[in-house]
């Protein structure tokens, strides 16, 4: 399956994906600029992204516990999601996500 993800400078990329790992995991082993400080605990939001509108509905309803972390990151928006939130599934196939720019690894 394909995760597609916007990187910081804009460009899109086609990654493979495999069931039941989280997006978070799949972008950072892929070697994108993803800070993921807490490696999918749900406890930092440095793996802030932005879900494609056309695939938000697609996705589970963010926990209270997500919602709170995404209270914390300076750029949120109505399609704000924490990656390590997101279990990829064959219904996720083609998921777009953007990367957010709290989640740059070099800031």
């Amino acid at each position: 399956m394909k995760l597609i993800v916007v990187d910081h400078e804009g460009n899109e990329h086609a990654l493979e994906a495999l069931e039941g790992w989280r997006a978070m995991e799949v972008i950072r082993d892929w070697g994108f600029d993803i800070k993921a400080e807490c490696g999918g605990a749900c406890s930092c939001a440095t793996c802030h992204v932005f879900v494609d509108d056309t695939w938000i509905e697609m996705l589970d309803t963010a926990s209270e516990e997500e919602e709170n972390m995404l209270d914390m990151v300076p750029d949120v928006e109505a399609n704000s999601r924490l990656s390590c939130q997101i279990l990829m599934s064959d219904a996720l196939d083609g998921l777009r996500l953007k990367l957010a720019p709290s989640a740059r690894g070099d800031e």
